[in-house]
């Protein structure tokens, strides 16, 4: 169902094309909302106001002139702070990457702006990713809309945030671990992450290399399937992008699924999650029912085994990653005291460029790689992940996708959460979609009463790998009967 105060990207970038709307005026009243409510909310780490609108007028001349214009023409998006753009500053929302200008376009930026959209800004997030909250931004936190005392979620909070808080049409973000789905989940808007190797990661900051996957955010189902048919592709930039064919979807997903097979897993009727998401879900079945569904009761057994597995690969591929920030190349560079040696500016650099959780995954990684325990850990770890996907594969051999919840709670308060283990334990069911690299997406399924908060609550599907089809479809019907 399509939010009830905007119309679909597909309706206003064709009212853009035609002339009906601008897409100057498309910006400015983003501007507005922004001036309005950013303060509060610290969604975005640098707005690109200048460049936008001249992006807007360059659009409405093209089509004042009579010529073509893309089909993204006038569609307003934010870019989360770890996508390179030659516009402005990437920097990770670090302290290591404060004044990095890229002098290169990642290639979904290169696709946005082909398809004529336009970048409003750079959106917070948890510094190099890692993080379920955005509160490991070395800027800052990001404030939720629905009640700005609580957490947006993570790593993408700034992407979710800024299309909940109806800042822009839509927006980017990076999913290591359920980094568009879960903030997501805790800000009410549709966060789609791809199969991996569907879009392109060139000009994408690395975490998790065998794990990171862009993908979008909107407030539709139909919105994130139109930035999606722009995005993906095989890219002679990165090896991992997927040479398989994909017809456009956007004019597909509202066709529904006959008799659908929808798996609920045993794991995901936890005790564990909240009273209120425990309802949604059990809601989402009975809709599914509703709408003709079979229900097909399955069992995912290593769903718990996925967080340390998860915890042992990534932090394992950042270590590698993000070894190449030394304080000689690029990046933030400490001033040594007489005496000092090259070690020590490596140290002294990197102690005062990374902040605490980034300090805790690169040595966590570090010593899972050493020697000596790299067979204990990571080749374990590996291993592990190869019965995951198995396991998603014998799953799928019963049902089309896969229904449970994105994250076992809503939005918690800021600060409220200090041990690293339970905030690990909000990606209990969202890691082992990146594991098996297979494609999720999250809706939202309802709201949850706290006090005089109404916050949302995110439900998940995931489908078998290059499923996106069957995936967005579901997604769809299930939007509809959930709203």
């Amino acid at each position: 169902m399509k939010h009830a105060k905007h119309a679909s990207l597909v309706e206003v970038c064709g009212k853009v094309r035609s002339g009906s709307v601008t897409a100057r005026s498309r910006v400015e009243s983003y501007l507005a909302a922004i001036a309005k409510r950013e303060p509060e909310l610290h969604a975005f780490n640098e707005l690109h106001i200048d460049a936008a609108r001249a992006r807007a007028d360059a659009i409405d001349a093209t089509v004042k002139s009579g010529r073509e214009v893309g089909a993204l023409a006038g569609a307003v998006i934010a870019i989360k702070d770890n996508i390179v753009m030659r516009e402005g500053r990437t920097t990770c929302s670090s302290k290591m990457l404060a004044n990095y200008r890229s002098p290169f376009d990642a290639t979904v930026i290169e696709k946005l702006n082909a398809a004529g959209a336009i970048v409003i800004g750079k959106t917070n997030l948890d510094e190099f990713a890692m993080g379920s909250s955005t509160e490991n931004s070395a800027f800052g936190v990001t404030r939720n809309p629905h009640d700005p005392a609580r957490v947006a979620g993570g790593s993408s909070g700034g992407s979710a945030a800024a299309v909940a808080a109806e800042f822009c049409d839509a927006a980017l973000g990076s999913d290591t671990g359920g980094s568009i789905r879960q903030p997501a989940a805790l800000c009410g808007c549709v966060g789609f992450k791809p199969t991996y190797g569907r879009i392109s990661r060139y000009g994408l900051v690395a975490f998790g290399s065998s794990l990171d996957q862009i993908g979008p955010f909107a407030r539709t189902v139909e919105d994130a399937t139109l930035l999606y048919d722009h995005l993906v592709g095989r890219d002679a930039n990165d090896a991992t992008t997927a040479d398989v064919a994909h017809e456009p979807l956007a004019s597909r997903v509202g066709r529904a699924l006959t008799k659908p097979r929808i798996g609920v897993p045993r794991e995901y009727r936890s005790a564990g999650n909240a009273p209120a998401v425990a309802e949604a879900l059990e809601r989402a079945i009975a809709a599914a029912k509703a709408f003709g569904a079979e229900i097909v009761d399955i069992e995912l057994p290593l769903t718990d085994i996925g967080i340390s597995t998860y915890y042992v690969i990534a932090p394992a591929e950042a270590s590698s990653n993000l070894a190449r920030f030394d304080g000689i190349r690029y990046g933030h560079r400490a001033t040594l005291a007489p005496g000092e040696d090259l070690e020590m500016l490596y140290s002294k650099s990197r102690a005062e460029g990374f902040g605490p959780e980034v300090q805790r995954r690169i040595m966590l990684g570090t010593y899972v790689l050493s020697s000596g325990y790299y067979d204990a850990y990571y080749k374990r770890a590996l291993q592990i992940r190869r019965l995951i996907k198995e396991e998603f594969d014998r799953a799928f051999e019963k049902c089309d996708v896969i229904l449970g919840p994105t994250s076992p709670i809503p939005a918690f308060p800021i600060g409220g959460m200090t041990d690293p283990l339970s905030m690990y334990m909000c990606d209990v069911y969202t890691v082992n979609t990146n594991i098996a690299g297979i494609p999720g997406i999250s809706f939202n399924g309802g709201f949850a009463q706290e006090g005089s908060a109404r916050l949302p609550i995110g439900l998940q599907l995931q489908a078998p790998a290059f499923a996106e089809e069957t995936l967005l479809r579901a997604a769809t019907m299930f939007e509809a009967a959930c709203a």
